[in-house]
């Protein structure tokens, strides 16, 4: 099971390196705006691209969705966990509390 992560701690781990941000939203949300260097992984996309986007499964790794009534970023997180991720945790206030607080975001297209 996935633990919870403040946007400060977030934000810390961001801007040290500390960590892979993955956003559950993907395709056009992904595209419009995501926060800082998150990849984009759908529920339906773990089983086939974690390995390839997320390759050291020890590595403390990030997921979020848009808002804590989304459940996509906890699928996700789920998925990982059952995949052998040791360092999964849950942003549940998602990018609109991000953006919400004027922290910076990224937009651009999915590399895949």
């Amino acid at each position: 099971m996935s633990r919870l992560i403040t946007r400060d701690e977030l934000r810390a781990a961001i801007d040290a390196g500390a960590v892979t941000v993955v956003d559950a939203l993907g395709g056009e949300y992904y595209a419009r705006q995501h926060l800082p260097g998150a990849v984009p992984l759908v529920e339906a996309d773990v089983s086939a691209h974690a390995a390839e986007l997320l390759p050291d499964r020890d590595a403390a790794i990030v997921t979020y969705c848009s808002n804590p009534s989304c459940p996509n970023s906890g699928r996700v997180a789920d998925r990982l966990v059952a995949l052998g991720y040791t360092d999964v945790r849950k942003y549940a206030e998602g990018i609109e509390d991000w953006v919400g607080a004027g922290l910076p975001t990224e937009s651009g297209v999915p590399t895949r």
